[in-house]
């Protein structure tokens, strides 16, 4: 099965060995998103609601580079630091999925990269 790399300057670019996303079959499979202005590539400041509009905001830029969004995601992951700021972050997700409710799991961590509070992932379909 061939891979397809998708790749998007509306979204903040890799900065490792990872792609923003791959196609496989009629699977997306994008990597973690988060609260990384791509403009500038610093951190949204700000509170936990800000930081996750950031994160959903650079999760449909990359689905938009794949020709497809929040309506063909299939599962998602959110990480965070502070499981106190669930109900922050569940209301901005929320708003992304009115009429779709993708399979999900939240999990609390340790750290994240950069120091950030929040960390989401998301597998579609193409």
């Amino acid at each position: 099965m061939k891979l397809n790399v998708i790749s998007t300057d509306k979204a903040p670019a890799a900065i490792g060995p990872y792609s923003q996303a791959v196609a496989c079959g009629n699977m997306l499979f994008c990597s973690g998103q988060i609260p990384l202005d791509p403009a500038t590539g610093e951190i949204v400041g700000g509170d936990i609601a800000r930081q996750a509009e950031q994160v959903m905001g650079n999760i449909a830029a990359v689905l938009s580079a794949a020709g497809i969004g929040f309506d063909d995601v299939v599962k998602t992951t959110i990480y965070l630091v502070d499981m106190a700021d669930f109900a922050a972050v569940n209301e901005v997700y929320g708003r992304r999925f009115p009429n779709h409710k993708p399979a999900r799991s939240t999990v609390a961590v340790k750290s994240l990269p950069r120091g950030v509070q929040l960390e989401i992932e998301v597998i579609a379909s193409l």
